[in-house]
């Protein structure tokens, strides 16, 4: 029953020395959990607000979470890092709505995110200090200097190697490697405009790098092991994606590199979504990227904002926000979905196995769950809004993030102080 209910399931936990329960204590807590979690109501979650930040929140991520693949039922005490103007990191278990480490000031922070094994966060400032932070104690770890006042930064690993890939306001991407930041590389991706398109697809062996700031630059697609491991006698393997400009990208998760871009269209002021698969030819002499169209469409959207927000879901399903509207595309095209149930600009998305979490400047949060259809795809259905407190004091949500079982969103107050909201399901 377990099994068939969630195909990804993993029963060993029943099974561990911490955890002794049967499998039918675990099948009902776990339908409660997603029940209350599906319905929203009063009494099925708390609300925390975590206060101490004093300015605006860049970023936050889940350091320990509980994950749906093994949701730890027994013990839910997830941790969720933030960054802020206030040039602190803050550390809080949002089950228990308490501080666990605050950093030292330094200048206003840009951004923030986690290794891959949640080992350290790493932050961007000002000034381009990119620092590094154990995510047990609060302990800074090592810092690099780009000098550049913005950072996009990107932290994945090979083979059990530490890289951080970091985008710069002069157009180049800087590559770190390890615990001490040594310098690896740097790459020039678009001349004086500032990086903010960087991504690692799932196969690690690509990087994609671009800029939103210019309708005219198309993005690049670099091979991961020319900034890993430059060659003196050899250019980086680099290429530049057949489309003008570059509005949001992403990979698809379930695919080696397939690579997802929403695009200046040649059609008037309309918008294209492009697919692209990445793979490399090698010949005798020499190799190199090919970069193959796989599905290309108009996107015939309403479109004011210049954010647009794209996530995938899987193989066959993204999600797309702008202004006040959320759209659920197939890589053909159809349009399978689309919603707008908010009375303001989403500012931020979440999106996983179980649900889609938008956070919009009215004040709310808006959760959607993944259901199959009639005909065995996805489409999302929509469930409840999450209020985040009152206009006379804040502006609205910035940003979200969720694990299995919880949500975490900042929210911007007028006094310049932001709030994280921390809503946590019980089971």
């Amino acid at each position: 029953m377990c099994l068939q209910r969630w195909s990804f399931c993993n029963l060993a936990v029943l099974r561990s020395e911490q955890v002794n329960h049967s499998w039918k204590r675990y099948f009902l807590r776990r339908c409660h959990l997603e029940m209350k979690m599906t319905k929203g109501r009063a009494g099925g979650y708390t609300c925390h607000s975590l206060r101490g930040h004093t300015g605006r929140v860049v970023g936050l991520v889940y350091l320990h979470a509980n994950s749906d693949e093994l949701p730890e039922l027994w013990n839910g005490n997830a941790i969720v890092c933030s960054a802020s103007t206030d040039g602190t990191v803050r550390a809080w278990n949002i089950q228990k709505a308490e501080l666990l480490w605050c950093s030292p000031v330094q200048s206003p922070l840009t951004g923030i995110v986690k290794d891959e094994q949640h080992e350290v966060v790493i932050t961007a400032d000002l000034t381009g200090l990119i620092k590094t932070w154990q995510c047990q104690t609060g302990q800074e770890v090592a810092s690099f200097p780009t000098a550049s006042p913005h950072c996009t930064l990107l932290q994945y690993n090979i083979n059990n190697d530490w890289f951080l890939s970091v985008g710069t306001s002069q157009g180049s991407v800087c590559t770190l490697a390890g615990s001490a930041l040594t310098k690896k590389s740097s790459i020039m991706v678009c001349d004086s405009f500032k990086v903010n398109v960087l991504l690692v697809s799932p196969d690690k062996k690509w990087i994609t790098a671009g800029t939103k700031d210019n309708d005219d630059l198309s993005p690049k697609v670099i091979f991961t092991e020319s900034l890993t491991s430059p060659s003196e006698d050899e250019d980086p393997l680099c290429q530049s994606v057949p489309v003008i400009g570059c509005q949001a990208a992403v990979f698809i998760p379930t695919q080696p590199a397939r690579l997802v871009i929403i695009h200046r269209s040649e059609h008037l002021n309309n918008k294209a979504l492009t697919v692209f698969d990445v793979s490399i030819k090698k010949t005798k002499y020499k190799s190199e990227i090919q970069v193959q169209q796989m599905e290309s469409f108009l996107l015939t959207l309403d479109i004011r904002s210049s954010q647009i927000l794209l996530e995938a879901k899987d193989s066959n399903c993204i999600v797309l926000a702008a202004d006040q509207q959320l759209w659920v595309y197939s890589l053909k095209g159809a349009l399978l979905a689309s919603f707008k149930e908010h009375t303001m600009p989403i500012s931020s998305i979440s999106v996983d196995r179980f649900r889609v979490v938008t956070a919009s400047q009215d004040l709310s949060l808006r959760v959607l769950t993944w259901r199959n259809n009639r005909d065995g795809g996805l489409t999302l259905e929509s469930q409840y809004h999450l209020l985040g407190g009152s206009h006379t004091m804040s502006r609205g949500f910035t940003h979200v993030s969720c694990d299995y079982s919880s949500i975490v969103a900042s929210v911007e107050g007028k006094d310049g102080k932001d709030v994280l909201k921390a809503y946590s399901f019980t089971s």
